[in-house]
């Protein structure tokens, strides 16, 4: 029965519980995602996560064409320390039943 109780998803904050140890997906400010192992968070959305790839996009304007280039660099890192308030989303892991 405490299993049942501590899967239960009663707060926003408790879907962020169940996925400690799992990948997730967080959107933050300025056109940057984040792809790695959720290893700790608070209330604030601070977050610990390890094995993170990260994503920033860039949209530049070609001065001769006026076109839109987009442009997305990515690296990966072993460990970041995001703070709560650049996070826009957080995505869980999808589960199958």
């Amino acid at each position: 029965m405490a299993s049942e109780e501590e899967s239960a998803v009663k707060e926003p904050l408790d879907l962020i519980r169940l996925s400690l140890d799992e990948r997730i997906y967080v959107k933050l400010r300025s056109d940057r995602e984040l792809r790695g192992k959720l290893h700790a968070y608070d209330q604030h959305l601070n977050m610990i996560l390890g094995d993170v790839e990260e994503i920033v996009t860039s949209v530049e304007i070609d001065d001769e064409t006026y076109e839109e280039i987009v442009r997305s660099t990515r690296r990966i890192l072993p460990f970041l320390f995001v703070r709560g308030d650049g996070v826009i989303l957080v995505s869980p892991p999808l589960r199958t039943a």
